[in-house]
C-alpha cells in the first residue's frame, strides 16, 4: 500500500485542514448520513472546497434540511438504510442525475440499541451499518470514476474490540442466540472493514481505491442516540476527552478527497494514518465469505446484487 508522501495530519487534525488548499469544483461526492455529526461536517467540508455532495438521509425533508444549511452545490436524496425499498430507491435517484462519482463514503449507522430488533431476517446493525451500504456501493460502483474513484467505508474500533470471537457470527445474524448490543455494533463494523477490503480486491483492476477507517470517540454526535443508561450519565463527562465532530470527520474527508491517499487502498487507518485492524483483515477468504453471504441475504428482496 504504496505512501506517496508523508502524510502531515493526525488526531487533532480537522476536516477543513485535511482539505486545506484544495480545489474541489467539478468533483462529485456521495454521503450517507449527511444530516449530523461527523456526516454533516464531511458534507460542509467538502461542499466549501467547491465540491458537488449527494447528500443522503433517512427522509428527504431531513437531506434537504441539511444541505441547505451548508448551501453550495448539493442534492438531496432520501436513503432510509433500515428499508432496503428505500436503499434501492436511493440508488436509482442517483443513477439517474447521471453524475460521474469521485467517491462514496458510507458514513451513517447506528450503535447499540437496547433490544433486539430483526428486520429481513438480520439484526438491525448489521443491516443498517453493513448491508444496506453493500447493497447501495454496490448498485453505484459503476458510476464511480475509473483511475480516479475512492470508496470510504467507516468502520470503528468496535471492530477490533466488541466483535464476536470468531468475528462475524454467521449462524447469529437475526441474534436469536442471545443479542448483546455492543457485540453485535462490533460485529457490523468488522463487516465494514472487511467489505471495504473485499472491494479493494475487486476494484484493483479500475483503479478505485477502497479503505475503511475509526473516526475516532466524537462527542456531539447522534450515533449515541440509542444508548441507555449508565452511558447517558457517563456521556457528559466522557465528551470532554472525544474528539470534537470536526475532528472526527477529518480521517473520512482526507481518505475521500486528499490526493495524499493516491495509490492507497485496502486500508484500515485512523487519525489520518493507516492503523493495525481486526486480524480478520488479513483472511482474504474471510472477507470473500461475507460478500457471498452478504449477497445471499439481500437476493430474496433486492435480487441479485452483483
Amino acid at each position: 500500500m504504496p505512501m506517496t508522501a508523508p502524510i502531515p495530519f493526525g488526531a487533532r487534525s480537522t476536516a477543513s485542514e485535511v482539505l486545506e488548499e484544495l480545489d474541489l469544483k467539478g468533483r462529485t461526492f456521495l454521503l450517507t448520513g449527511c444530516n449530523s455529526g461527523i456526516g454533516a461536517e464531511t458534507m460542509r467540508a467538502l461542499v466549501s472546497h467547491g465540491a458537488h455532495v449527494i447528500g443522503l438521509a433517512r427522509s428527504l425533508e431531513q437531506a434537504r434540511k441539511a444541505c441547505a444549511r451548508v448551501g453550495g452545490s448539493t442534492t438531496p436524496v432520501a436513503c432510509d438504510l433500515a428499508d432496503l425499498d428505500s436503499v434501492e430507491a436511493a440508488a436509482r435517484t442517483v443513477r439517474a442525475l447521471d453524475r460521474p462519482l469521485d467517491a462514496i463514503i458510507t458514513n451513517a449507522g447506528v450503535m447499540a440499541p437496547p433490544k433486539l430488533e430483526v428486520r429481513y431476517g438480520v439484526e438491525l446493525q448489521f443491516l443498517v451499518n453493513h448491508l444496506s451500504h453493500f447493497l447501495l456501493v454496490n448498485r453505484l460502483v459503476d458510476r464511480v470514476r475509473e483511475r480516479k474513484g475512492r470508496i470510504v467505508v467507516v468502520s470503528s474500533s468496535a471492530s477490533i474490540e466488541q466483535a464476536p470471537r470468531e468475528g462475524i457470527a454467521f449462524d447469529n445474524l437475526d441474534g436469536h442466540r442471545g443479542y448483546k448490543p455492543f457485540t453485535f455494533y462490533g460485529q457490523s463494523k468488522l463487516a465494514n472493514a472487511l467489505f471495504a477490503q473485499e472491494l479493494s480486491r475487486r476494484l484493483k483492476g479500475r483503479g478505485i481505491l477502497a479503505n475503511s477507517l475509526h473516526p475516532g470517540a466524537v462527542g456531539g454526535t447522534h450515533l449515541q442516540r440509542s444508548l441507555g443508561f449508565p452511558f447517558t450519565w457517563i456521556l457528559p463527562v466522557a465528551r470532554r476527552f472525544m474528539k470534537t465532530v470536526e475532528q472526527g470527520a477529518a480521517t473520512q474527508t482526507f481518505l475521500a478527497a486528499n490526493p495524499l491517499v493516491e495509490q492507497c487502498t485496502g486500508g484500515y487507518w485512523k487519525d489520518c494514518k493507516v492503523a493495525q485492524g481486526h486480524p480478520l483483515l488479513d483472511d482474504a477468504a474471510f472477507a470473500q465469505r461475507l460478500w457471498t453471504v452478504s449477497e445471499d441475504l439481500l437476493r430474496p428482496h433486492v435480487g441479485a446484487v452483483g
